[in-house]
């Protein structure tokens, strides 16, 4: 365990932390499968029924599909940046552990937003809980940015500082979905869309 009381400067090796961030992020995923259930199909005696029932399941197929993507999306990005972490301190691991706490909520808010779309508070939990993981990952890279030479100390500078800008495309893009989710629901994520764009505007490509 890290301590910093007896010592401030302390990492150790990100492979553990890896490793584990990727399992959590895969059983996340894998828990969205299980709100696609037929338990509101009811007696279906025809052919003409059951494609009527799978086609008012059309909100939660898209749900989960859009939940699924943006949890592969995050992955990859936590992906590209243990490429070039390659030392952890106590503080990228609680931040890590923070975003992570975000992720394993994923399935639930997917699950709510599904079934309670006509409410405020189902339309902007999903939104919400993908800003604040998205958000803690750009937190994680910034701060080993400010400890690059002893976390990952491979990547110059120059190219850590832009990536980080590059990141903050997505934070900015999922807090204006927050914003309008009230009105349009998760129609608002089709604003990632956008995310190239405003990722090399932020770069100053």
């Amino acid at each position: 365990m890290i301590r910093g009381k007896v010592h401030p400067e302390a990492t150790v090796g990100a492979t553990r932390l890896a490793a584990f961030t990727d399992g959590v992020f895969a059983i996340a995923a894998t828990l969205l499968v299980l709100d696609l259930t037929t338990h509101t199909f009811g007696a279906v005696q025809s052919n003409a029924e059951l494609w009527g029932a799978l086609a008012a399941m059309v909100p939660q197929f898209f749900n989960f599909a859009l939940s699924f993507l943006l949890l592969c999306l995050l992955w990859m990005t936590h992906v590209e940046q243990f490429e070039w972490i390659v030392r952890v301190d106590g503080v990228v691991i609680w931040l890590n552990n923070i975003r992570l706490l975000f992720i394993v909520v994923v399935p639930f808010a997917t699950g709510l937003t599904t079934e309670y779309s006509t409410y405020t508070a189902g339309r902007v939990l999903m939104p919400i809980t993908f800003f604040l993981a998205i958000l803690t990952s750009w937190l994680q890279w910034s701060w080993a940015v400010r400890r690059r030479a002893d976390l990952m100390p491979d990547l110059s500078e120059a190219d850590a500082r832009a990536y980080g800008r590059g990141a903050l495309s997505a934070v900015i893009i999922s807090l204006l979905v927050v914003i309008i989710s009230p009105w349009i629901g998760s129609a608002a994520f089709l604003l990632f869309v956008f995310d190239g764009l405003l990722t090399r505007l932020l770069r100053g490509r």
